[in-house]
């Protein structure tokens, strides 16, 4: 690798790191607001978080973490200049998000055909407490799905180029940071699942 390589290298994961820090304080203060209404209502929060689904939850905490396993294999093959181990990796963990997206599809479906939405009438019958959660809940979780998708979409793009040989392990570069957004997507579903499924 020259030195205009390793410069271009070393500048595209320093922009990569500076923008997961962007994301970082995103969902930390979203982490902080939900922490200050906590304090505020406990009883309530365990209320309603007692009324999501812990097996949807932990089956896409499960999925992700398997999905970041194979998106870091991904990488390691095609550093190693195995092709077609890391299309099948990178194939893996695009499934994952979607059965990340499916199941999310379907345990917000089941709120909503219970009236538990923002602006519904059931939810303004909630305590001010509840209401608080599930608002913050849907915020959360759905700016996370949208992450979900960027990475996806992201993740899908490179295995197109891998496939037609323009990212190869010689520049791998767009999937080491690919990866690495991937890995933040998971980093955060870590801390939703207890906040909003195990909530005490």
């Amino acid at each position: 690798m020259s030195s205009e390589e390793h410069k271009d290298y070393a500048g595209a994961k320093l922009g990569m790191w500076l923008f997961l820090f962007t994301e970082v304080f995103l969902f930390g203060g979203l982490f902080i607001l939900y922490a200050t209404y906590l304090a505020r209502y406990p009883k309530e929060f365990a209320h309603a978080g007692a009324e999501l689904n812990v097996f949807f939850g932990g089956a896409n905490t499960v999925v992700l973490l398997t999905s970041s396993l194979t998106a870091a294999l991904a990488l390691s093959a095609l550093q190693k200049r195995d092709k077609q181990l890391s299309l099948k990796m990178l194939a893996a963990t695009l499934a994952a998000a979607a059965i990340f997206m499916i199941n999310k599809f379907f345990e917000w479906s089941a709120k909503i055909d219970h009236g538990i939405y923002p602006g519904s009438s059931h939810m303004k019958e909630l305590a001010p407490g509840e209401n608080v959660f599930f608002n913050l809940y849907y915020l959360t979780t759905g700016l996370h799905g949208l992450h979900v998708l960027i990475g996806g979409a992201l993740l899908g793009w490179v295995l197109m180029k891998i496939r037609s040989g323009k990212i190869t392990g010689e520049d791998p570069i767009w999937l080491e940071n690919g990866a690495l957004y991937w890995h933040l997507v998971d980093l955060v579903w870590i801390f939703l699942f207890p906040l909003y499924y195990l909530v005490l």
